[in-house]
C-alpha cells in the first residue's frame, strides 16, 4: 500500500507532467509516465560540458533516457567512459560500459539506448570503475537537489549499489539536466533512500544544490520481494545475507 510520501510524490509527478504538456515543453508528445524529453536538452547538455565537474570527469554513469542522450554523446565524443544501466537492471551484468576509444561505432549510435547494447561491454558492479560524475534524469527537482524520477526506483538502486561498492562517494558529482519548468521552489517529498543532486543544469542556468544527501548502500526494508527477485544482483545479495 502506498505510503504518504509515495502518494505526495505521485501527485507532484502528475502536476509536473501536466505543467510540461500544457507548456508544450516536451518533444514527442505527452511526458506522462516518462522522464521528459524536454525542449532544450541539447542546450542543457552543452551547458553541462562547460562545468569543471564535467571537464575533470573521466568516468560517467548516465541514465538511458532520451533527454540525457546529448550529454551521453558529448561524454563519448570527449573520450570519457560511460556506464549505463541495463533496462530494469534485469541482468547479472547490470551495467553496460560504453567507450569510443575501443570501438569504431560513432558516439551517436553508441550513446543511443536503442542501439548501445549491441556494442557495449556488459559488466558486473565489481567491474565498474570509480565514478566521477553521475547524470540522472528527473521529472521534477527542487533547489535543494531533491528530485523525482518516474517512480520505478531504479536510479535509487543503481546509486545505492555503486555507493555500497565504494564506487561513488562525497567527491562524486551528481547532476541532472532538466527544463527550467522542472525546477520547483517548493520542497519535494523525499524518502530515506532517496539521493539528491549536487547540480541542476537547465538550458539557461546552473543551480548549485545542498546539503548533499546520498545513500551509503541499499535500504533493504524499502525493497519488495518481487523487486528483489526481478533484479539478479539484488537476488544474489539477498541470498547471501
Amino acid at each position: 500500500m502506498p505510503t504518504s510520501v509515495e502518494k505526495r510524490k505521485a501527485a507532484a509527478r502528475a502536476q509536473m507532467w501536466n505543467r510540461l504538456d500544457d507548456a508544450r515543453a516536451v518533444i514527442g508528445g505527452s511526458s506522462h509516465g516518462k522522464i521528459p524529453n524536454f525542449v532544450g536538452a541539447t542546450r542543457a547538455a552543452d551547458r553541462l560540458t562547460t562545468l569543471d565537474a564535467w571537464q575533470q570527469a573521466r568516468v560517467i554513469k548516465a541514465v538511458p533516457d532520451k533527454a540525457q542522450l546529448p550529454a551521453r554523446i558529448a561524454a563519448l565524443e570527449a573520450a570519457k567512459t560511460v556506464y549505463m544501466a541495463v533496462p530494469k537492471l534485469a541482468s547479472k551484468h547490470p551495467f553496460n560500459r560504453l567507450d569510443t576509444r575501443n570501438d569504431t561505432v560513432p558516439a551517436t549510435e553508441l550513446a543511443d539506448s536503442n542501439t548501445s547494447a549491441a556494442h557495449a561491454i556488459p559488466v558486473t558492479v565489481d567491474e565498474v570503475e570509480p565514478v566521477d560524475l553521475i547524470i540522472c534524469g528527473s521529472v521534477a527537482v527542487d533547489r535543494r537537489g531533491a528530485r523525482l524520477g518516474k517512480g520505478a526506483g531504479y536510479s535509487d538502486i543503481e546509486v545505492a549499489l555503486l555507493a555500497e561498492a565504494g564506487l561513488i562517494g562525497p567527491n562524486t558529482t551528481i547532476t541532472t539536466t532538466v527544463h527550467q519548468l522542472q525546477v520547483v521552489d517548493d520542497e519535494l517529498p523525499e524518502a530515506d533512500h532517496d539521493f539528491r543532486v549536487d547540480l541542476i543544469v537547465t538550458p539557461d542556468e546552473v543551480i548549485t544544490c545542498g546539503p548533499q544527501r546520498r545513500p551509503s548502500g541499499l535500504t533493504w526494508s524499502n525493497l519488495t520481494d518481487a523487486k528483489i527477485a526481478a533484479i539478479p544482483v539484488l537476488a544474489a545479495r539477498a541470498n547471501s545475507r
